[in-house]
């Protein structure tokens, strides 16, 4: 049976001082990573990019994901320190809201989530409806840095999938969602509201300076012909040797050209449109209307 299709669970240890421990969660029904990096002297974590289980065909949630990681972090003797996302979620409905109820710990995005929800706020006809500040503790800017126990975070900019995305560099690990792919794969769409395929390179070749031994964790992973297992760690070397989009050698024109050829051929996400009013409210739902259940939203003939 394809693992593409299980729940798998990898570690990534800790390469001595200063690197963290880290934990890959696949989600089999989106094809996300899920993450929890750890300070192995402190056991202080983050978790990052959570899943909160959206059906699309019955619009019915469940939190298998995010209990799947809570089990993980008392299996290893873990704190949550922070609950972190990259971007709002095109596939998933983050679990950030119901992570800071159950932990206790503040969640954080990057502080250009303002721009994008003003973005979706025309796109659904919600004026004012979304509010970033209420919704997250901390927004983040490009170059500011927090702790995780007594590892460094740094917030890195990485605009091209959405325009707000960030990258999460702790040591010799980055977070770097909806950018790269696995070597094999290449690299993320940029064809949403709001992405941009040239600054989608630019925030990649930030992402290859790093050194080349850093960790890199990509966001997704949906297997290849070859593979059908799943993969989400390769080296920032080991990108610049074999990533089949950009790779060591690949102009900026071409890849421009090869990624909107791309995706010009993809479907818009299942969940996207359920999801993005959701994400925008840092993973709530709206509030029940007088019959006491909750309704969203959804644009119709816009895509």
């Amino acid at each position: 049976m394809s693992k593409l299709k299980e729940r798998v669970v990898r570690h990534s240890p800790s390469r001595g001082t200063g690197s963290p421990d880290v934990w890959g969660i696949y989600e089999p029904d989106t094809g996300s990573i899920q993450y929890i990096c750890a300070d192995p002297a402190t056991k202080k974590a983050a978790l990052i990019d959570i899943a909160w289980n959206f059906d699309p065909q019955h619009y019915r949630f469940s939190t298998e994901s995010m209990d799947q990681v809570l089990d993980l972090v008392r299996e290893n003797g873990l704190t949550v320190e922070w609950v972190l996302d990259t971007h709002p979620h095109a596939d998933h409905v983050m679990a950030s809201a119901h992570l800071k109820e159950r932990t206790g710990a503040p969640n954080a995005i990057g502080e250009k989530v303002h721009d994008i929800a003003k973005l979706w706020e025309e796109i659904y006809n919600m004026p004012g409806v979304f509010d970033p500040d209420r919704d997250f503790d901390r927004l983040l800017a490009e170059g500011e840095t927090f702790r995780i126990g007594e590892l460094e975070v740094r917030v890195m900019l990485s605009p091209g999938h959405t325009l707000g995305s960030i990258t999460y560099v702790c040591g010799d690990a980055a977070f770097t969602h909806d950018t790269l792919m696995q070597p094999d794969v290449g690299t993320s769409r940029a064809d949403f509201p709001g992405g941009n395929t040239a600054q989608l390179w630019t925030s990649i070749q930030d992402i290859l300076a790093l050194p080349p031994q850093t960790r890199i964790f990509v966001g997704h992973d949906y297997g290849t012909d070859e593979r059908d297992e799943p993969e989400w760690e390769a080296t920032v070397a080991e990108h610049k040797a074999g990533n089949r989009h950009v790779k060591d050698g690949t102009s900026r024109e071409e890849w421009i050209k090869r990624r909107d050829e791309r995706d010009a051929t993809l479907p818009l996400p299942d969940r996207i449109l359920a999801a993005l009013q959701i994400n925008l409210r840092g993973g709530r739902l709206p509030p029940a209307e007088d019959d006491g259940r909750v309704y969203l939203k959804l644009p119709v003939n816009r895509f």
